[in-house]
């Protein structure tokens, strides 16, 4: 019995070695390179912020071109904006954990010509950002619609505000402590707040 027992034994722990050194593996690697694994690790540190950075598609013949704009926060984030030919005024927010670009949304879609170039501000935590669009722009007419917007926290979601037949706005002022904003040119202002956002009806 003392020799059938001692047998059992013997065969139980060449059982658990095969299953622990099969194939030449130690227990729990992974087969082949590991590669794949990796990419999904980065992929879920990575969340929403696994994208490159995507430019304008107009054509651009100085440098840098005014289809692109680029802004980055006191805590390491950025934000940066492109217009797409036929399509609008997108955006992408930069995340320095993830170390990627969201991907691509469009904050105003139009199928006019951009006009002139975009301007983004940052300060304590909120952006804004205006663009100017027309329908004969490309041509040298003035812009027909002109789009503020500005975004916070999380940067997910962008107030807008759409003033048509409009020169654009020229500058934009963010107030400490990132609860007001205001855009203007000349003597025309248009002010968006935190607590209320932008003004209906105007």
């Amino acid at each position: 019995m003392r020799g059938t027992g001692v047998r059992a034994l013997a065969l139980g722990a060449v059982t658990v070695c095969g299953l622990l050194v099969g194939c030449g593996q130690s227990a729990g690697q992974v087969q082949g390179d590991g590669r794949g694994v990796e990419r999904e690790v980065s992929r879920a540190v990575a969340g929403d912020h696994g994208y490159p950075l995507r430019k304008s598609d107009i054509p651009w013949s100085g440098s840098p071109s005014p289809f692109n704009a680029q802004v980055k926060l006191a805590d390491g984030r950025r934000v940066a904006m492109h217009y797409m030919r036929g399509k609008g005024l997108y955006v992408q927010d930069y995340s320095p954990r993830a170390r990627g670009w969201s991907k691509p949304a469009v904050i105003y879609k139009t199928r006019t010509d951009a006009c002139q170039g975009i301007t983004l501000k940052a300060k304590d935590g909120t952006v804004a950002a205006f663009g100017d669009f027309g329908v004969y722009c490309a041509d040298g007419e003035p812009p027909t619609e002109s789009v503020a917007t500005v975004a916070t926290g999380r940067l997910t979601t962008w107030d807008k505000h759409l003033t048509k037949n409009f020169d654009g706005w020229e500058k934009i002022a963010v107030a400490s402590g990132g609860k007001k904003v205001t855009f203007s040119r000349g003597g025309t202002t248009l002010r968006w707040t935190k607590a209320a956002g932008f003004p209906t009806g105007s």
